[in-house]
């Protein structure tokens, strides 16, 4: 029992943090986009602050993606979930989406973060959008409250021709995980 019962706690938040991925259901669809598009936004801004020379990598890129994540580690499970936007750029079409994540490896911690994608041809973007698996090491040292503390993640992936940041918004984590993130279209939304 007392080596199922981190399990079960996992798999609890987990599932409580998946029913809460994206703007409230009880909102007005045309308020649940507005959200994301504020996020989306936000996030972008942060990003040029942090890294100026992702405003000319981001412009010139077949598109991009941005995510509100939140993942939870605790021991050697990992679980996450979240929601955001793909943006073609050579049309302006913007696809909702969500996320979850799951995996294994060492690990302690909860963290809010965001995501930026950048998609360097037009047939990644438009198979990320239509498939959406992800599977990525990622090795990671967060502690973060508003405005103070600081972060440490580095991302290693199989797709050569995406760029992608992470910024942690709050939180404390510590973990290096093989983990699987499955995005799909946010059909409600679409």
């Amino acid at each position: 029992m007392k080596k199922t019962l981190p399990c079960m706690v996992m798999a609890l938040i987990a599932l409580v943090m998946l029913n809460g991925c994206g703007p409230s259901k009880k909102l007005p669809i045309s308020e649940q986009r507005q959200l994301i598009n504020e996020m989306e936004n936000e996030t972008i801004r942060r990003l040029h602050r942090e890294s100026p020379e992702t405003k000319t990598e981001i412009r010139t890129a077949a598109g991009y993606a941005v995510f509100r994540n939140a993942n939870v580690n605790l021991l050697f499970a990992s679980a996450g979930g979240g929601y955001g936007v793909a943006v073609d750029n050579a049309t302006g079409k913007r696809t909702y989406m969500k996320m979850t994540l799951g995996g294994f490896g060492l690990g302690l911690g909860v963290k809010d973060y965001r995501v930026v994608m950048v998609f360097r041809y037009k047939n990644t973007l438009e198979t990320f959008i239509e498939k959406g698996w992800d599977v990525g090491v990622h090795a990671d040292a967060a502690a973060k409250a508003g405005e103070s503390g600081a972060e440490v993640s580095g991302e290693g992936d199989f797709r050569s021709n995406i760029h992608v940041y992470s910024m942690t918004e709050s939180g404390l984590a510590l973990q290096a995980t093989i983990a699987g993130t499955k995005y799909w279209k946010n059909d409600e939304l679409n």
